[in-house]
């Protein structure tokens, strides 16, 4: 009985070093393959800016005074885009402070429009009594309407095309014939801010 348990014995540890054998053989008997690839990836910037204040390149700063009903103020401005791609949109809020009646009365108040012109406005007058004439061809930007509103979308701008590009821009306010004696004595301060928006995503 006892050399039948001790031959069963060696058998077990016979088979389960054979086992161990086959399982290190088959560590060392792997076959293996491997490359790779890399990918550079930037983004994209979104960059717009107005021309050099108080030059003809931007009069936006150009007080007026003393206006009366039917006067007009006509300030040129240019908005440069050095953007990578061209804009999916841009956009200009106006707002007032101080404000009174020239700003909040979407009627009788001051009214804007915004043109553009193919080449740099041609300047004549003096400040703050500008006035522009167009050697290329206009464009409406912004059709007549009230002096204030928030997102007031420019269109037909050089930059919804062009990665890098200039438009020159036109802004004219008037004080329309209608507004009567409660405009007098009255002072509003208009801020202009423009505002790029990135295009549409896409595959890239």
């Amino acid at each position: 009985m006892k050399n039948s348990t001790l031959l069963k014995v060696l058998g077990s540890l016979a088979v389960l070093g054979l086992a161990a054998s086959i399982a290190g053989l088959g560590t060392f008997a792997t076959f293996t393959s491997s490359t790779s690839a890399s990918q550079s990836i930037s983004s994209g910037t979104v960059s717009i800016a107005l021309g050099a204040t108080g030059a003809p390149t931007n009069r936006l700063t150009v007080n007026a005074t003393n206006i009366v009903p039917g006067d007009t103020m006509q300030r040129s401005v240019d908005l440069t885009s050095s953007s990578s791609d061209p804009l999916g949109s841009v956009s200009l809020t106006t707002s007032a402070a101080p404000s009174s009646l020239l700003d909040t009365d979407a009627t009788n108040g001051l009214q804007m429009t915004i043109t553009a012109c193919s080449v740099p406005w041609t300047e004549a007058g003096t400040s703050p009594a500008f006035t522009y004439t167009c050697s290329g061809s206009q464009s409406t930007v912004v059709t007549t309407r009230a002096v204030v509103g928030s997102n007031i979308a420019l269109a037909g701008l050089n930059a919804l095309t062009s990665a890098n590009s200039t438009d020159h821009l036109r802004v004219t306010l008037t004080l329309p014939a209608t507004a009567g004696n409660t405009f007098q004595g009255l002072t509003s301060t208009i801020s202009y801010a423009f505002t790029g928006t990135q295009r549409t995503a896409t595959n890239r």
